[in-house]
Parts: structure tokens; C-alpha cells; sequence
């Protein structure tokens, strides 16, 4: 059996929640059913401002009679802070766990890995592959080969078109929807309240989701994350990360739909930078293109 493709994820860090309420605590405060999270499942989830926008991104994973939060080193720290405000006086245990123990991405091939805290499928999307975590050196010892390294890993996940808080935008500017958390399993809209529920539940329901992140393709090198995708003069979104795969440039991009709809109706070029970009729905959308003519 060929050796997997995997990378150390050194940009993620792992949060542990315990306790004998931290089901309940985690139900009641982020995007994800933590409730309907079988025993070593994974889901997508978030936590939120009261208006409803993204605070903090992660991967849960259930793990014994407790969760392991996988989500970005930089802000973990500021995240442990935030779970500790909202905990009060409940029975939940907190920790930050160190840099030995961190989070390990397989994505072509596979191997049995003993003595892992967690292994399962990437709860966003299968092609992401799987998510290891328990000891760093240990796991990548067992995996053998080279470690593929970040670049590798984040070059996969932009071809496949999964945007990442930090990577992709900053925290506290944009809706969950505006993140495709709602497409990639992170939010719930059948289970009961949880911070900015109600805003995110209005989007929902009433279809108005006027931004998404989507892929963009480039024959010429890509700018900096920031950078304004273009048609006719006006700026119709944001680039976020980019890569280059094959000679192509790769990215994501927070663009506005019906604008993004009516320059590829009109014919209108689409450039970023200096680059003639294609803009394109990823293929797990659920979504669709709106109608031209509902642009303002």
C-alpha cells in the first residue's frame, strides 16, 4: 500500500471540553447539533456573536464522555477565554491542550494509526480526507513517509473550494452563510437556541443569503488575500487564500452572487489584480446562481 499524503496542521490547535454538562453547555452556545454527534463523529461548527456573525470556526469531535475543538492556534487561546465567560456555574472542564498533541490531515491514501485520540473523515467534505489528533510525533512516525507540509495541505483544501476562518476572512465580519458553513455541515437549523440563532435562522428561511465564498481560477498569478475581484469597474467581492497547483492559480472568494451572476451573463470579465480570473460554484454546492436581474 502506498504511503498517505498527510501534514502536520501546525496552524490548529485542540481545545477539550469535558464535564459531566459539556454536552449541554456545547448545544446551547454553537452552530452544530452537538446533541445528534454520535460517539467519534466530527461536525463543522462555530460559535457567534449575538448579531450573528462568526466569532470563532472549528471541528468538533466527540471523544469519550467528552469534545475535542480543532480550530485555528492563533485565536485558541481567545477562544478558551470565550468558552470560559459563557460556562458560569456549569459542570464543564476547559483546557487548551499543549503543542505536543496537535492535528494531523491525511488526504491520499490511507493507513491503520494506532493509538489516536481522534480519526475521522473531515466532517466538511469527504475529499478533505481524514483528521488525526492525538501526539504529533507519534502519529507522524506511524504514518512514516515525509510530512507533505501547510502549504500542501491548505493547496488541497482551496482546489476543493472549503474556506477556513483566518485563512479565508476575519473573525467577527461575516455570517455563517457567507462562510458555506450552512452547505458544509456546521450549522443547525432544527435544534433549539444558541448564540445569534435567530439572525442565522432568518437567512435560512427567508433565502437571503446575498454572499459566498466560491472558487476562483486563474492562468496568471493570483495578488494577496484582500485583494478586490473586479467586473466593469466595481468591485463584486474579496479574494482570500490562493495557491498554485499545476501551473494554475487556485483561490477563494467572498463574492457578491447576483453581481458575480450578471457579469458572467453579460460577458463582462471578472480580474483580480492583474489576473483574468473564472469565478465558479464549488461542485458540493447546494446552491444555485440567482437571476441576473436581482442585482442592484
Amino acid at each position: 500500500m502506498p504511503l498517505p499524503t498527510f501534514a502536520h496542521l501546525s496552524d490548529r490547535a485542540l481545545i477539550r471540553v469535558g464535564g459531566p454538562e459539556a454536552q449541554h453547555f456545547l448545544q446551547n452556545l454553537v452552530t452544530a447539533d452537538i446533541d445528534g454527534l454520535e460517539p467519534a463523529g466530527a461536525r463543522a461548527g462555530a460559535l457567534l456573536t449575538p448579531q450573528g456573525k462568526i466569532l470563532f470556526d472549528f471541528l468538533v469531535y466527540r471523544m469519550g464522555d467528552g469534545y475535542l475543538l480543532d480550530t485555528p492556534a492563533e485565536t485558541a487561546p481567545e477562544f478558551l477565554k470565550r468558552l470560559t465567560f459563557y460556562r458560569l456555574r456549569a459542570k464543564v472542564e476547559l483546557e487548551l491542550l499543549g503543542d505536543d498533541t496537535g492535528v494531523i490531515a491525511v488526504w491520499a491514501g490511507g493507513a491503520d494509526v494506532p493509538d489516536t485520540l481522534v480519526s475521522v473523515e473531515d466532517p466538511r467534505l469527504a475529499a478533505l480526507g481524514r483528521r488525526l489528533a492525538g501526539s504529533v510525533a507519534a502519529l507522524s512516525q506511524a504514518l512514516g513517509g515525509a510530512d507533505a507540509g501547510l502549504d500542501a495541505y491548505h493547496a488541497h483544501r482551496i482546489r476543493l473550494g472549503v474556506p477556513e476562518g483566518l485563512r479565508d476572512f476575519d473573525y467577527s465580519d461575516i455570517f455563517p452563510h457567507d462562510a458555506d458553513l450552512d452547505q458544509l455541515g456546521g450549522v443547525s437549523f432544527t435544534k433549539g437556541c444558541y448564540v445569534g440563532q435567530e439572525v442565522v435562522s432568518r437567512v435560512q428561511h427567508r433565502g437571503t443569503a446575498r454572499k459566498r465564498f466560491l472558487q476562483v481560477e486563474s492562468a496568471s498569478a493570483l495578488p494577496g488575500r484582500g485583494s478586490e475581484i473586479i467586473s466593469g469597474g466595481k468591485s463584486v467581492g474579496v479574494l482570500g487564500s490562493s495557491a498554485t497547483i499545476a501551473e494554475r492559480s487556485f483561490g477563494l472568494a467572498l463574492v457578491r452572487l447576483d453581481k458575480v451572476a450578471q457579469a458572467k451573463d453579460n460577458g463582462s470579465l471578472l480580474e483580480c489584480g492583474d489576473a483574468e480570473i473564472l469565478v465558479k460554484l464549488p461542485d458540493w454546492a447546494g446552491f444555485s446562481w440567482p437571476e441576473p436581474d436581482t442585482a442592484e
